[in-house]
């Protein structure tokens, strides 16, 4: 039999390799769907280039290949046997095949078991060869088999590899084991079991012993009772009482002797009487249970309490979390829910799939158009089966069980090269819209590309008050962002009294009273986003001078589908991310049209077109002959404030000069954006310069026909990675304001010879290199005098109707959860995470992100107006 099998594989020896260190095998999930091992037909691994696909996928592959070799994965999944084998350890057929092939977790590992099968696969006759077959086979076959069935899935590889110092999952906590001894753990008043310590008490999750730590855990002190009853007993995991909220708590496992998750935490608390949605953090650093909390946003916006009736089939398959991916499912669900975007992915499935590149899983548009089958098609979202229903009924266990899709193969793509969205931390959903429509830009080609939905353009106006001369401007922009403003708050006596009471319980060392939401109407938001903004260091072209300067914007179009972004978020005195607490009574139906841009008007004069002074200080001429910038001015208050946070000295200053010193919180995001390169704490390099590009000496204003941009602002724009053309263009259109020039460089097309090093920047903020590749077929919906080289902008009406929204849970954007409500067949959704239910009770009021879709012009119910 072994030389039959030899004579069979000799043609395709050549074909079948062994995985090297670096090739990713991806034996967990198709590159086209989200078949899996577990899936009905399995998975087939090519043995040449290690991607996985579906029954329904592989095919394509050979085709478009030649490659005839396969390992075909299965996955058998059966309840365990009940009665005196209820307990026995699950049969496996060989113990080799899946070693490292993670375990589903829908099913519950008490109670299922896994039969694993492999079989090499010849295409296109079928012909199989089970494995293991080491007599059998070739050793290089044997070899490769074994390198492929070992080696760790590629998403599983990738999380090490990405994630390595980020907090993990605990070992024990999918297994840990809870006494029935009828501990409840009292709301307030907790003191160590064996000593008279009030502060760093940690809750034991096995016994709910509650004992002091010692200095190690936070520095706070202790005798070490939690560590001693750990040595005694043996029971691993304990969180600290005092950082309990419904975000999360700070776990450590005696065992593993560091911090780590609990993915199950909020159920081990349970046990003990401790409901984490009801846990609030004072404002000294503590936690109280309280016995009548008011309800919180965490159960408002899930409508926990509330029985939601799951829905199954196309559009309603949830989207699994994958860690804190809850910002990128949410987001996606939108998409996916406009018909733009299921027409240029799913409806173009096949040629998608047909012209994609060898290796699908690296390719914008494939997984674009996987993710969106995955939730359209209704295969990942079907109904249990009425036998599954008896069973779970007899088990007192009847629960709908919505399995969702995995967005690993999506996510890492995606995120690829973002210090941010890559790792496994919480993000701002607002932040991933726009990266993602950077995506979808840089990826349209000339084909339909749906972000144009989204694109409008704003026109600002900017007045000088001393001459009330104008300058009018348009940029593009993709999402409306409106103020909070809690000063028109309706419920303003009601947060001064809280606030009172607040300060009171704080300095008599109290409970602190329940937090008040502000409620503040729509229309305030409209207001505070229609009144004049100050325009910081104005220079008045009329004045040539220095001056106070306002600027209003308005909409010079609307877009098809306008997106409204609440400004909740903003920054602490330690610099991190924090949530208003409000309420706004977004409405279902909107009208816009009053915001229309007007252009200049009658009686209004413009403000001349002359650029800034070039203002060159003299030890800079000097130092030119040098070739060099020495001793730049930076703001070291600024650097001082970053520094406090723990960055380092040099890097901070790094980040306050190439942000043109203009402020710590843009310094911030440039750490941020930068903290991950090799040189990011080596000391400051000043660029340097030639000559020849600097101004003449002799020339010390610079005359209206000399646009050229001061060099000390091209510096700041080129270490940025932004081409030098690019930076002068940006620069003369916005009279050297920096901040601008940003924007500018991210709304307009570049060159051709530049356009390369742009589209490898993974920017949060969208670009427009795709508008030149615009679809070039006829829409009456664009601007009749729009410039055929400029943005395309579907232009109409102002009048919107509300159809979803995303929501909020938490105290800033690098924690909590999100969740999104989506308007289908006239009845809302509620999506979160992989469960897909009907909607009870819509919190509109508590939304971060809304989502509307442009209404007709037939007349339609009455609009709120500006």
């Amino acid at each position: 039999m072994a030389t039959d099998l030899g004579e069979v594989l000799v043609p395709y020896m050549p074909t079948i390799r062994v995985p090297r260190t670096g090739d990713r095998v991806f034996k967990s999930e198709c590159a086209f769907s989200y078949d899996s091992p577990e899936s009905e037909g399995g998975l087939y691994v090519c043995m040449n280039t290690f991607l996985g696909f579906g029954r329904e996928h592989v095919e394509r592959h050979y085709r478009k290949t030649g490659q005839s070799v396969y390992m075909h994965l299965k996955r058998h999944v059966k309840m365990k046997a009940t009665g005196a084998a209820g307990g026995a350890v699950p049969r496996r057929r060989n113990g080799k095949v899946f070693l490292d092939l993670e375990l589903n977790r829908d099913f519950n590992g008490d109670d299922y078991e896994y039969e694993d099968e492999a079989k090499l696969v010849i295409f296109p006759d079928h012909f199989e060869i089970p494995l293991p077959n080491i007599e059998e086979l070739p050793a290089l076959v044997t070899i490769a088999c074994d390198a492929v069935l070992n080696a760790a899935s590629a998403y599983k590889k990738q999380e090490l590899d990405s994630w390595g110092e980020e907090i993990q999952v605990s070992r024990h906590a999918r297994s840990l084991r809870q006494q029935d001894n009828g501990v409840r753990i009292p709301p307030s008043g907790w003191k160590c079991g064996r000593c008279e310590m009030r502060e760093n008490l940690w809750l034991n999750l096995t016994d709910g012993s509650v004992l002091c730590g010692k200095w190690f855990f936070d520095g706070s002190g202790g005798n070490g009772h939690a560590l001693e009853h750990y040595r005694e007993t043996n029971f691993p995991l304990a969180v600290k009482l005092d950082t309990i909220t419904p975000d999360g708590a700070d776990i450590y496992s005696f065992d593993e002797e560091e911090a780590v998750l609990d993915p199950h935490i909020s159920e081990h608390l349970a046990h003990f009487g401790i409901d984490m949605l009801q846990m609030q953090r004072t404002e000294n650093g503590h936690t109280d249970n309280h016995v009548e909390p008011r309800v919180s946003e965490w159960e408002v916006i899930q409508e926990s309490g509330l029985k939601l009736k799951a829905v199954f089939g196309s559009g309603y398959t949830g989207i699994k979390n994958l860690g804190n991916s809850c910002y990128l499912g949410t987001t996606m669900q939108v998409l996916f829910s406009i018909p733009e975007f299921q027409r240029a992915y799913v409806g173009n499935l096949q040629r998608i799939f047909d012209y994609s590149p060898l290796d699908p899983t690296q390719d914008f548009n494939t997984q674009m158009a996987k993710l969106g089958h995955g939730l359209l098609s209704g295969q990942y979202s079907k109904p249990p089966m009425k036998s599954e229903l008896i069973e779970q009924v007899m088990k007192e266990e009847y629960k709908q069980q919505q399995k969702g899709i995995s967005p690993k193969m999506f996510k890492a793509l995606v995120s690829k090269g973002h210090p941010e969205f890559s790792s496994n931390r919480q993000q701002d959903a607002q932040e991933f819209f726009l990266h993602l429509i950077n995506l979808v830009e840089r990826n349209s080609g000339g084909a339909e590309n749906p972000s144009d939905v989204f694109r409008f353009l704003v026109e600002e106006r900017v007045q000088c008050c001393q001459t009330q001369k104008v300058r009018y401007t348009q940029r593009v922009d993709y999402l409306m962002q409106l103020p909070a403003p809690i000063e028109a708050a309706t419920n303003r006596e009601e947060l001064i009294a809280y606030e009172a009471k607040r300060k009171d319980a704080e300095q008599n060392m109290r409970t602190p009273p329940d937090p008040v939401r502000a409620r503040i109407p729509f229309t305030a938001c409209l207001q505070a986003f229609t009144e004049p903004e100050n325009v910081p260091d104005f220079w008045s072209s009329a004045l040539q001078a220095k001056s106070a300067g306002v600027k209003t914007s308005r909409f010079a179009s609307f877009p098809e589908y306008l997106v409204v972004q609440i400004k909740k978020f903003t920054f602490g005195v330690d610099w991190v991310p924090k949530k208003l607490d409000i309420s706004i009574d977004v409405p279902d139906f909107l009208d816009l049209n009053r915001l229309r841009a007007t252009g200049l008007q009658a009686g209004e004069e413009e403000l001349p077109d002359i650029t800034p002074p070039i203002v060159i200080p003299e030890d800079t001429r000097d130092s030119s002959m040098n070739n060099s910038l020495e001793s730049p001015e930076i703001d070291e208050s600024s650097v001082m404030q970053l520094a406090e946070m723990g960055f380092p000295l040099e890097a901070c200053r790094k980040a306050v000069y190439y942000t043109g010193n203009m402020g710590a919180e843009m310094a911030f995001n440039w750490i941020i954006a930068h903290m991950e390169e090799p040189d990011f704490a080596e000391p400051l390099v000043v660029p340097s310069f030639m000559e020849a590009d600097l101004p003449s000496p002799s020339l010390p204003m610079a005359s209206p026909l000399d646009n050229q941009p001061p060099e000390e602002s091209i510096a700041i724009l080129t270490s940025m990675g932004f081409p030098r053309n690019h930076t002068i263009q940006a620069l003369r259109a916005t009279n050297n304001n920096l901040e601008r020039a940003l924007d500018w460089i991210f709304t307009h097309p570049e060159c051709e010879d530049e356009s390369e090093a742009m589209s490898d920047m993974a920017d949060t903020e969208p670009n427009d290199n795709a508008f030149s590749n615009a679809n070039t077929h006829s829409d009456s919906s664009l601007s009749p005098d729009q410039d055929p080289s400029g943005p395309r902008i579907r232009d109409g009406p102002g009048r919107y109707e509300l159809f979803a929204f995303i929501s909020h849970m938490g105290a800033s954007t690098m924690s909590g959860h999100y969740v999104c409500h989506i308007k289908k067949e006239g009845r809302w959704v509620i999506y979160n995470d992989h469960k897909v239910c009907l909607s009870e009770r819509p919190p509109k009021d508590l939304g971060y992100i809304y989502f509307y879709r442009r209404l007709s012009s037939r007349p339609g119910p009455s609009h709120l107006h500006p």
